[in-house]
């Protein structure tokens, strides 16, 4: 066929089925460009059909609002306005829906999946559906009261209380059923009447529940742990004494040496009364680093009733089958929350994983978060949570004073700022290094100072709180290592050499004045170098303590300002901050990128040790 015939047969058309089916050849190429174009097609009008919907909303809901932007025949302006005010309301709830289920999922991201049990009963699937029993009750007279006036003594004194059959809250240590000799003692130290997480919290412990304790600093949580501690080792050692290499009954675990050594001293004072009168011997033991192991050993031999640790001692004594949980029935830990996200999580899990059988648990803190709460739970029966104040508040009894200081001139201000007060002051730095620089500049003023952090031996570190605690030097300097618990009755005045990197860390160290209902000062330097998102939290937290705000921080406006309050939870949920929702958390942000380079730190090294 000539060329001609095959061009018209092409142009005309074919009329067979063989030429109806032909599709002429398009190259890759085009085909490519031709379904790029086919999906900006369908992108364009997907965009142009969502912004008509917006606009559509948009035009309604200025329809709504315009109905009433001028005056209406028989509707009054009060009306006209309570209408507007629930149409802008309408579209500003949808703002905190979407901002509250973005916390939810950041909330359900970070949730912990590991409970905090035995490994032994979380593989057997052991599940305690009970509290311990006791032998303690409440006077019958306060049983059968109504339910109504225990929540009239709660309401006076603050307290919020979570869990279910709650027990009563008790005003005095005599319908607490203590011994005259622990009630005498107390009486000597000028503790006559409970406080109000004692009221609520030592009635809950001595019934065998389980406990998360939230109050201030230096409203006396100590005393709600060591005297039920105390009471249940003097029942079992009357029903059978404690025989050598027996025992303990009961183990504290704190975060700090000087913590340590403080509740150490407390159970001992408390039980050397009750042997003064008559009463059997309880045997206490202190386990921290820094002394004598072979000590901590004979002491353990000899058998003990209770045991106070930090994690790191408590650990090696585990580990080496010098201290058993066979007997512990009672597990205290004290600054709880600080333990569980600070670095010693994994030391507490293997801690619950040397018990043969049931505990009661306590947990204590000043500032305990939602999620650390939460996650606490996991490892308590039926617990009972008692609040005093919102967790993480400061301390009312402390005038918190705030003040703009540059970095170069903080030092030589410090002189001025002891005039402020008399003896005892305590002054907290961030680094060890700026601790020893202000312990030296002011020795050279002439000041009796001394210092503690953590590079210095317990010897020195034990006989300088001494020598602060029995006023015979003016000035403690120190890192976060004393601001955890430590109780010094008589500061007047803490100064914050620098704002710390977290806001709990802050209430910490100011709670360490104000303390058993006297007031105290608490002076803070800040200056540019501090981060933003901090000083946030601190604005906040001196707004809800009604304190008075300095320019600087006044001048400081949060990004999210209206959402820093949302249903229930005011603040962050994750780190307890006053300043910021989660969703900004510095802390959390932290956590997760050293969580992810842990991840790829571990790949590395698992793949080069398989190459070596």
């Amino acid at each position: 066929m000539s060329s001609g015939h095959r061009k018209r047969r092409i142009e005309e058309g074919n009329s067979s089925d063989d030429d109806d089916d032909y599709e002429p050849y398009v190259p890759l190429k085009e085909r490519k460009k031709m379904e790029l174009q086919k999906k900006e097609k369908l992108l364009k009008r997907k965009t142009t059909l969502e912004k008509k919907e917006e606009k559509d909303t948009k035009k309604s809901l200025e329809n709504d609002e315009g109905q009433f932007s001028a005056p209406v025949p028989n509707v009054s302006l009060l009306d006209q306005h309570s209408e507007l005010k629930k149409i802008a309301e309408a579209v500003k709830e949808t703002h905190y829906d979407k901002q509250l289920k973005e916390e939810e999922k950041i909330l359900e991201s970070i949730a912990e999946r590991k409970a905090l049990m035995a490994v032994g009963e979380i593989a057997k699937g052991i599940v305690y559906t009970e509290s311990i029993k006791t032998g303690w009750k409440p006077p019958k007279y306060v049983l059968s009261m109504p339910k109504e006036k225990f929540e009239k003594v709660r309401r006076k004194w603050h307290i919020l209380v979570e869990g279910s059959d709650v027990p009563p809250p008790l005003k005095s240590f005599k319908e607490m059923r203590f011994p005259r000799p622990i009630i005498n003692a107390l009486k000597k130290k000028g503790i006559v009447h409970p406080t109000p997480i004692q009221i609520q919290g030592l009635p809950a412990v001595l019934m065998g529940r389980d406990m998360i304790g939230i109050a201030f600093t230096g409203s006396g949580k100590t005393l709600v742990f060591i005297l039920p501690i105390i009471m249940f080792s003097l029942e079992q050692e009357k029903a059978l004494p404690f025989e050598k290499n027996e025992g303990p009954f009961g183990l504290i675990v704190v975060p700090s040496r000087e913590l340590a050594r403080q509740t150490y001293e407390v159970i001992t004072y408390l039980s050397r009364a009750l042997d003064a009168e008559g009463y059997p011997t309880l045997r206490t033991s202190l386990c921290i680093g820094g002394s004598s192991i072979k000590d901590q050993a004979e002491t353990m031999k000899r058998g003990v009733h209770m045991v106070v640790a930090t994690p790191g001692r408590l650990m090696d004594l585990l580990n080496k089958k010098i201290l058993t949980l066979d007997m512990c029935r009672y597990l205290v830990l004290d600054e709880a929350d600080r333990m569980i996200d600070m670095g010693f999580e994994e030391d507490v899990r293997t801690i619950f994983s040397y018990f043969k059988f049931q505990r009661q648990t306590l947990l204590f803190s000043a500032t305990m978060p939602k999620k650390i709460q939460n996650f606490a739970k996991s490892a308590l029966v039926l617990p009972v949570t008692v609040n005093v104040g919102r967790a993480g508040a400061a301390n009312l009894d402390v005038i918190q004073e705030v003040e703009y200081v540059k970095q170069e001139a903080k030092i030589v201000y410090l002189l001025e700022c002891l005039q402020k007060t008399t003896p005892p002051v305590l002054i907290f730095a961030e680094k060890k290094k700026d601790v020893d620089d202000i312990h030296e500049y002011l020795l050279l003023k002439g000041v009796e100072a001394v210092a503690i952090h953590g590079d210095k031996d317990q010897e020195e570190r034990e006989h300088a709180i001494q020598g602060f605690r029995q006023g015979i030097k003016d000035v403690l300097v120190a890192t976060d290592v004393a601001s955890k618990g430590l109780d010094f009755p008589d500061v007047q005045h803490v100064i914050n050499f620098d704002m710390p990197e977290d806001i709990e860390n802050y209430v910490h160290r100011i709670g360490r004045t104000g303390r058993c209902g006297k007031t105290g000062i608490a002076t803070t330097f800040i200056n540019k170098s501090c981060d933003e998102s901090v000083l946030l939290d601190l604005k906040h937290l001196l707004i809800e303590a009604k304190q008075k705000i300095p320019p600087v921080l006044a001048a400081l406006q949060a990004d999210n300002e209206e959402y820093l309050e949302l249903g229930d939870e005011r603040g962050c949920a994750y780190c307890g901050g006053l300043g910021h929702r989660i969703t900004e958390c510095p802390k959390l942000e932290a956590m997760q990128s050293k969580q992810a380079g842990n991840i790829g730190r571990r790949d590395y090294l698992a793949h080069g040790s398989a190459d070596w």
